[in-house]
Protein backbone atom coordinates (compact mmCIF):
# COMPACT_ATOMS: atom_id res chain seq x y z
CA UNK A 1 0.00 0.00 0.00
CA UNK A 2 1.29 3.44 -0.90
CA UNK A 3 2.15 5.63 2.07
CA UNK A 4 -0.52 8.30 2.38
CA UNK A 5 -0.62 11.92 3.48
CA UNK A 6 1.03 12.06 6.89
CA UNK A 7 -1.62 13.59 9.11
CA UNK A 8 -2.09 14.41 12.77
CA UNK A 9 -5.66 14.76 14.03
CA UNK A 10 -5.96 16.69 17.29
CA UNK A 11 -8.64 16.13 19.94
CA UNK A 12 -8.56 18.35 23.00
CA UNK A 13 -11.82 18.43 24.91
CA UNK A 14 -15.13 16.59 24.94
CA UNK A 15 -16.78 18.70 22.18
CA UNK A 16 -13.91 17.64 19.88
CA UNK A 17 -14.47 13.91 20.18
CA UNK A 18 -17.71 13.85 18.16
CA UNK A 19 -15.87 15.74 15.39
CA UNK A 20 -12.79 13.52 15.35
CA UNK A 21 -14.66 10.19 15.34
CA UNK A 22 -16.13 10.45 11.80
CA UNK A 23 -12.73 11.42 10.37
CA UNK A 24 -11.00 8.45 12.00
CA UNK A 25 -13.75 6.10 10.86
CA UNK A 26 -13.70 7.38 7.29
CA UNK A 27 -9.91 7.05 7.06
CA UNK A 28 -10.13 3.46 8.35
CA UNK A 29 -12.81 2.67 5.73
CA UNK A 30 -10.64 4.08 2.95
CA UNK A 31 -7.73 1.94 4.08
CA UNK A 32 -9.89 -1.19 4.10
CA UNK A 33 -11.58 -0.58 0.76
CA UNK A 34 -8.68 0.70 -1.32
CA UNK A 35 -5.25 -0.55 -2.32
CA UNK A 36 -4.02 2.97 -1.60
CA UNK A 37 -4.12 4.40 1.89
CA UNK A 38 -4.75 8.10 1.36
CA UNK A 39 -3.81 9.00 4.93
CA UNK A 40 -1.12 7.93 7.36
CA UNK A 41 -2.77 9.26 10.49
CA UNK A 42 -1.82 9.81 14.14
CA UNK A 43 -4.41 10.77 16.75
CA UNK A 44 -3.17 13.20 19.39
CA UNK A 45 -5.25 13.77 22.52
CA UNK A 46 -4.03 16.87 24.33
CA UNK A 47 -5.71 15.85 27.57
CA UNK A 48 -7.43 19.22 27.97
CA UNK A 49 -10.37 17.27 29.44
CA UNK A 50 -8.97 14.66 31.80
CA UNK A 51 -12.00 13.61 33.87
CA UNK A 52 -12.99 10.07 32.82
CA UNK A 53 -16.68 11.03 32.89
CA UNK A 54 -15.96 13.93 30.52
CA UNK A 55 -13.41 12.26 28.25
CA UNK A 56 -12.67 8.53 28.23
CA UNK A 57 -16.31 7.45 28.14
CA UNK A 58 -16.78 9.43 24.92
CA UNK A 59 -13.80 7.71 23.29
CA UNK A 60 -15.32 4.35 24.21
CA UNK A 61 -18.84 5.14 23.02
CA UNK A 62 -17.72 6.73 19.77
CA UNK A 63 -15.41 3.87 18.90
CA UNK A 64 -12.38 6.16 18.66
CA UNK A 65 -9.13 4.18 18.89
CA UNK A 66 -6.82 4.89 21.78
CA UNK A 67 -4.80 8.02 20.99
CA UNK A 68 -1.37 7.43 19.54
CA UNK A 69 -0.10 10.28 21.73
CA UNK A 70 -1.65 11.77 24.88
CA UNK A 71 -0.12 15.07 25.93
CA UNK A 72 -1.87 15.02 29.31
CA UNK A 73 -1.90 18.79 29.77
CA UNK A 74 -4.85 18.84 32.19
CA UNK A 75 -6.55 21.94 33.51
CA UNK A 76 -5.31 25.48 34.06
CA UNK A 77 -6.04 29.06 33.12
CA UNK A 78 -6.55 29.97 29.48
CA UNK A 79 -2.92 31.06 29.16
CA UNK A 80 -1.45 28.15 31.09
CA UNK A 81 -3.46 25.55 29.21
CA UNK A 82 -2.72 27.05 25.79
CA UNK A 83 0.99 27.33 26.57
CA UNK A 84 1.11 23.76 27.93
CA UNK A 85 -0.44 22.40 24.74
CA UNK A 86 2.02 24.37 22.60
CA UNK A 87 5.12 23.23 24.46
CA UNK A 88 3.91 19.62 24.46
CA UNK A 89 2.74 19.55 20.84
CA UNK A 90 5.82 21.10 19.25
CA UNK A 91 8.06 18.06 19.93
CA UNK A 92 5.37 15.83 18.42
CA UNK A 93 5.49 17.84 15.20
CA UNK A 94 9.29 17.75 15.20
CA UNK A 95 9.34 13.95 15.48
CA UNK A 96 6.32 13.13 13.29
CA UNK A 97 6.91 15.72 10.53
CA UNK A 98 3.24 15.72 9.40
CA UNK A 99 2.08 17.03 6.02
CA UNK A 100 -1.18 18.20 7.61
CA UNK A 101 -2.56 18.77 11.08
CA UNK A 102 -6.35 18.65 11.37
CA UNK A 103 -7.81 20.70 14.23
CA UNK A 104 -11.49 20.81 15.10
CA UNK A 105 -13.77 23.21 16.94
CA UNK A 106 -12.71 26.13 19.07
CA UNK A 107 -11.13 24.93 22.33
CA UNK A 108 -7.72 26.01 23.62
CA UNK A 109 -6.07 22.96 22.06
CA UNK A 110 -7.37 24.04 18.63
CA UNK A 111 -5.65 27.41 18.66
CA UNK A 112 -2.53 26.16 20.48
CA UNK A 113 -1.78 23.44 17.91
CA UNK A 114 -2.52 25.83 15.04
CA UNK A 115 -0.03 28.35 16.42
CA UNK A 116 2.66 25.69 16.64
CA UNK A 117 2.05 24.57 13.06
CA UNK A 118 2.00 28.12 11.70
CA UNK A 119 5.45 28.79 13.17
CA UNK A 120 6.78 25.46 11.85
CA UNK A 121 5.36 25.76 8.33
CA UNK A 122 3.01 22.78 8.72
CA UNK A 123 -0.31 23.01 6.90
CA UNK A 124 -3.44 23.12 9.04
CA UNK A 125 -7.01 22.18 8.15
CA UNK A 126 -9.64 23.64 10.48
CA UNK A 127 -12.86 21.66 10.71
CA UNK A 128 -15.79 23.89 11.79
CA UNK A 129 -14.16 27.03 10.47
CA UNK A 130 -15.92 30.36 10.06
CA UNK A 131 -18.23 30.18 13.08
CA UNK A 132 -18.58 33.52 14.84
CA UNK A 133 -20.60 34.69 17.84
CA UNK A 134 -19.26 38.27 17.46
CA UNK A 135 -18.75 38.25 21.23
CA UNK A 136 -15.08 38.53 22.12
CA UNK A 137 -15.89 38.06 25.80
CA UNK A 138 -16.16 34.35 24.89
CA UNK A 139 -12.69 32.75 25.00
CA UNK A 140 -13.79 30.43 22.20
CA UNK A 141 -14.38 33.40 19.90
CA UNK A 142 -10.72 34.42 20.20
CA UNK A 143 -9.72 30.82 19.47
CA UNK A 144 -11.90 30.77 16.34
CA UNK A 145 -10.57 34.05 14.96
CA UNK A 146 -6.90 33.20 15.53
CA UNK A 147 -7.23 29.65 14.21
CA UNK A 148 -9.00 30.76 11.03
CA UNK A 149 -6.46 33.53 10.39
CA UNK A 150 -3.62 30.99 10.46
CA UNK A 151 -5.09 27.77 9.04
CA UNK A 152 -4.47 26.87 5.40
CA UNK A 153 -7.77 25.11 4.70
CA UNK A 154 -11.01 26.36 6.29
CA UNK A 155 -13.74 23.72 6.27
CA UNK A 156 -17.08 25.32 7.10
CA UNK A 157 -20.32 23.72 8.36
CA UNK A 158 -22.76 26.22 6.83
CA UNK A 159 -22.89 29.12 4.38
CA UNK A 160 -22.79 31.76 7.14
CA UNK A 161 -19.30 30.50 7.98
CA UNK A 162 -18.18 31.20 4.40
CA UNK A 163 -19.65 34.69 4.59
CA UNK A 164 -17.88 35.44 7.88
CA UNK A 165 -14.51 34.41 6.44
CA UNK A 166 -15.01 36.46 3.27
CA UNK A 167 -15.79 39.53 5.38
CA UNK A 168 -12.50 38.94 7.21
CA UNK A 169 -10.61 38.94 3.92
CA UNK A 170 -9.86 35.23 3.69
CA UNK A 171 -8.93 34.10 0.18
CA UNK A 172 -11.74 32.19 -1.49
CA UNK A 173 -9.54 29.20 -2.33
CA UNK A 174 -8.97 28.55 1.38
CA UNK A 175 -12.72 28.29 2.13
CA UNK A 176 -14.59 25.03 1.55
CA UNK A 177 -18.19 24.34 2.59
CA UNK A 178 -18.31 20.70 3.71
CA UNK A 179 -21.23 20.53 6.18
CA UNK A 180 -21.53 19.75 9.87
CA UNK A 181 -19.14 17.06 11.14
CA UNK A 182 -21.12 16.77 14.40
CA UNK A 183 -24.07 15.43 12.44
CA UNK A 184 -21.91 12.65 11.00
CA UNK A 185 -21.37 11.40 14.55
CA UNK A 186 -25.00 11.88 15.45
CA UNK A 187 -26.28 9.86 12.50
CA UNK A 188 -23.66 7.14 13.04
CA UNK A 189 -24.65 6.82 16.70
CA UNK A 190 -28.44 7.03 16.36
CA UNK A 191 -28.95 3.23 16.52
CA UNK A 192 -27.03 3.10 19.81
CA UNK A 193 -28.72 6.17 21.29
CA UNK A 194 -32.12 4.70 20.47
CA UNK A 195 -31.16 1.59 22.43
CA UNK A 196 -30.29 3.68 25.51
CA UNK A 197 -32.34 2.86 28.60
CA UNK A 198 -31.87 6.29 30.20
CA UNK A 199 -35.57 7.17 29.86
CA UNK A 200 -36.53 4.04 31.77
CA UNK A 201 -33.77 4.54 34.34
CA UNK A 202 -34.99 8.05 35.09
CA UNK A 203 -38.69 7.31 34.79
CA UNK A 204 -39.16 9.69 31.85
CA UNK A 205 -41.62 9.54 28.96
CA UNK A 206 -40.73 10.69 25.47
CA UNK A 207 -41.91 14.22 24.77
CA UNK A 208 -42.85 14.84 28.40
CA UNK A 209 -39.68 16.16 30.05
CA UNK A 210 -37.11 18.95 29.84
CA UNK A 211 -33.37 18.38 29.45
CA UNK A 212 -31.08 21.00 31.04
CA UNK A 213 -27.31 21.48 30.70
CA UNK A 214 -25.38 24.51 31.96
CA UNK A 215 -21.65 25.03 32.31
CA UNK A 216 -20.48 28.36 30.87
CA UNK A 217 -18.70 30.68 33.31
CA UNK A 218 -21.01 33.56 32.37
CA UNK A 219 -23.93 31.53 33.69
CA UNK A 220 -22.51 29.53 36.58
CA UNK A 221 -19.58 31.48 38.04
CA UNK A 222 -21.64 34.31 39.55
CA UNK A 223 -23.87 33.70 42.57
CA UNK A 224 -26.60 36.10 41.42
CA UNK A 225 -26.88 34.65 37.92
CA UNK A 226 -26.70 31.03 39.02
CA UNK A 227 -29.28 31.57 41.76
CA UNK A 228 -31.68 33.13 39.25
CA UNK A 229 -31.10 30.35 36.73
CA UNK A 230 -31.73 27.63 39.29
CA UNK A 231 -34.94 29.36 40.36
CA UNK A 232 -36.15 29.14 36.75
CA UNK A 233 -35.07 25.50 36.50
CA UNK A 234 -37.03 24.65 39.64
CA UNK A 235 -40.02 26.57 38.28
CA UNK A 236 -39.76 24.59 35.04
CA UNK A 237 -39.69 21.38 37.09
CA UNK A 238 -43.07 22.32 38.58
CA UNK A 239 -44.54 22.07 35.07
CA UNK A 240 -42.67 19.11 33.51
CA UNK A 241 -40.09 16.65 34.84
CA UNK A 242 -36.54 18.05 34.44
CA UNK A 243 -33.35 16.03 34.08
CA UNK A 244 -30.19 18.01 34.74
CA UNK A 245 -26.77 16.29 34.29
CA UNK A 246 -24.53 18.58 36.33
CA UNK A 247 -21.19 19.56 34.81
CA UNK A 248 -18.34 19.44 37.37
CA UNK A 249 -17.93 23.22 37.14
CA UNK A 250 -21.62 23.82 37.80
CA UNK A 251 -21.71 21.38 40.73
CA UNK A 252 -18.68 23.10 42.26
CA UNK A 253 -20.27 26.55 42.05
CA UNK A 254 -23.64 25.37 43.38
CA UNK A 255 -21.81 23.97 46.38
CA UNK A 256 -19.69 27.07 46.93
CA UNK A 257 -22.71 29.35 46.76
CA UNK A 258 -24.82 27.06 48.96
CA UNK A 259 -27.65 26.90 46.43
CA UNK A 260 -27.63 23.21 45.49
CA UNK A 261 -31.33 22.47 44.86
CA UNK A 262 -32.94 19.50 46.52
CA UNK A 263 -34.04 16.71 44.26
CA UNK A 264 -37.66 15.78 43.93
CA UNK A 265 -40.63 17.90 42.86
CA UNK A 266 -39.84 16.99 39.26
CA UNK A 267 -36.11 17.78 39.27
CA UNK A 268 -33.48 15.08 38.84
CA UNK A 269 -29.83 16.06 39.30
CA UNK A 270 -27.52 13.43 37.83
CA UNK A 271 -23.82 13.00 37.06
CA UNK A 272 -22.49 13.84 33.57
CA UNK A 273 -23.74 11.38 30.98
CA UNK A 274 -22.27 9.74 27.90
CA UNK A 275 -22.91 10.65 24.29
CA UNK A 276 -25.57 8.04 23.57
CA UNK A 277 -27.60 8.97 26.64
CA UNK A 278 -27.28 12.66 25.77
CA UNK A 279 -28.51 12.07 22.21
CA UNK A 280 -31.42 10.02 23.55
CA UNK A 281 -32.47 12.81 25.91
CA UNK A 282 -32.09 15.46 23.19
CA UNK A 283 -34.20 13.53 20.70
CA UNK A 284 -36.94 12.74 23.20
CA UNK A 285 -37.13 15.97 25.23
CA UNK A 286 -40.10 18.29 25.01
CA UNK A 287 -37.71 21.18 25.67
CA UNK A 288 -33.95 21.64 25.89
CA UNK A 289 -32.41 24.43 28.01
CA UNK A 290 -28.66 24.72 27.50
CA UNK A 291 -25.64 26.96 27.02
CA UNK A 292 -23.79 24.32 24.94
CA UNK A 293 -22.87 24.91 21.31
CA UNK A 294 -23.05 21.24 20.35
CA UNK A 295 -26.48 20.67 21.85
CA UNK A 296 -27.88 23.55 19.79
CA UNK A 297 -26.83 21.62 16.68
CA UNK A 298 -28.11 18.27 17.89
CA UNK A 299 -31.45 19.79 18.89
CA UNK A 300 -31.69 21.37 15.43
CA UNK A 301 -31.15 17.98 13.76
CA UNK A 302 -33.90 16.43 15.90
CA UNK A 303 -36.00 19.62 15.60
CA UNK A 304 -36.35 19.60 19.40
CA UNK A 305 -37.36 23.03 20.80
CA UNK A 306 -34.19 24.49 22.31
CA UNK A 307 -33.57 27.57 24.44
CA UNK A 308 -29.93 28.65 24.62
CA UNK A 309 -29.09 30.77 27.65
CA UNK A 310 -26.50 32.97 25.95
CA UNK A 311 -26.50 36.45 24.41
CA UNK A 312 -25.07 35.19 21.13
CA UNK A 313 -24.35 32.02 19.22
CA UNK A 314 -21.60 31.07 16.81
CA UNK A 315 -24.17 28.79 15.16
CA UNK A 316 -26.83 31.26 13.93
CA UNK A 317 -28.16 28.73 11.45
CA UNK A 318 -29.64 26.86 14.44
CA UNK A 319 -31.76 29.98 15.08
CA UNK A 320 -32.52 31.10 11.51
CA UNK A 321 -33.33 27.60 10.24
CA UNK A 322 -33.31 25.28 13.22
CA UNK A 323 -35.21 24.78 16.45
CA UNK A 324 -33.07 27.07 18.63
CA UNK A 325 -33.76 30.45 20.25
CA UNK A 326 -31.39 32.61 22.27
CA UNK A 327 -32.76 33.65 25.64
CA UNK A 328 -31.76 35.48 28.82
CA UNK A 329 -32.93 35.61 32.41
CA UNK A 330 -35.29 38.53 31.77
CA UNK A 331 -37.36 36.59 29.27
CA UNK A 332 -36.52 32.96 30.10
CA UNK A 333 -39.80 32.28 31.90
CA UNK A 334 -41.83 33.67 28.99
CA UNK A 335 -39.77 31.73 26.43
CA UNK A 336 -40.24 28.50 28.36
CA UNK A 337 -44.01 29.02 28.49
CA UNK A 338 -44.13 29.81 24.77
CA UNK A 339 -42.05 26.79 23.78
CA UNK A 340 -43.98 24.41 26.02
CA UNK A 341 -47.22 25.71 24.52
CA UNK A 342 -45.92 25.57 20.95
CA UNK A 343 -45.21 22.80 18.44
CA UNK A 344 -43.33 19.72 19.59
CA UNK A 345 -40.96 20.02 16.61
CA UNK A 346 -39.55 23.28 15.23
CA UNK A 347 -37.49 24.41 12.26
CA UNK A 348 -35.74 22.43 9.52
CA UNK A 349 -32.41 20.61 9.17
CA UNK A 350 -29.83 22.85 7.43
CA UNK A 351 -28.17 21.82 4.12
CA UNK A 352 -25.25 19.34 4.24
CA UNK A 353 -26.14 18.19 7.75
CA UNK A 354 -26.40 14.76 6.15
CA UNK A 355 -23.67 12.47 7.48
CA UNK A 356 -21.30 13.06 4.54
CA UNK A 357 -19.09 15.78 6.01
CA UNK A 358 -16.11 13.57 6.92
CA UNK A 359 -15.90 12.30 3.34
CA UNK A 360 -16.07 15.82 1.91
CA UNK A 361 -13.49 17.03 4.45
CA UNK A 362 -10.94 14.37 3.55
CA UNK A 363 -11.58 14.89 -0.18
CA UNK A 364 -10.76 18.59 0.24
CA UNK A 365 -7.52 17.79 2.08
CA UNK A 366 -6.52 15.34 -0.64
CA UNK A 367 -7.29 17.98 -3.27
CA UNK A 368 -5.32 20.66 -1.41
CA UNK A 369 -2.35 18.28 -1.11
CA UNK A 370 -2.12 18.11 -4.88
CA UNK A 371 -1.84 21.87 -5.22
Amino acid sequence: MTVGIKTIIVAGARPNFMKVAPLMKRIAEQDRNSDRGWFDVRLVHTGQHYDEKMSNVFFQELGIPAPDINLGVGSGSQAVQTASVMTSFEPVCVSEKPDWVIVVGDVNSTVACTLVCAKMGIRVAHVEAGLRSFDRAMPEEINRIVTDSLADLLLTPSEDGNQNLRREGVAEERIKLVGNIMIDSLIENLPMSRQSNILNRLGLKSGQFAFVTLHRPSNVDGKESLTAIMAEVERLASWVPVVFPIHPRTRKMLGEFGIMPSEGKGLQLIDPIGYHDSLCLTENARLLLTDSGGLQEEATYFRTPCLTLRPSTERPVTVTMGSNRLTNLDRLAADIEEFLGGPERRGVIPPLWDGGTARRTLDEIIGASRR
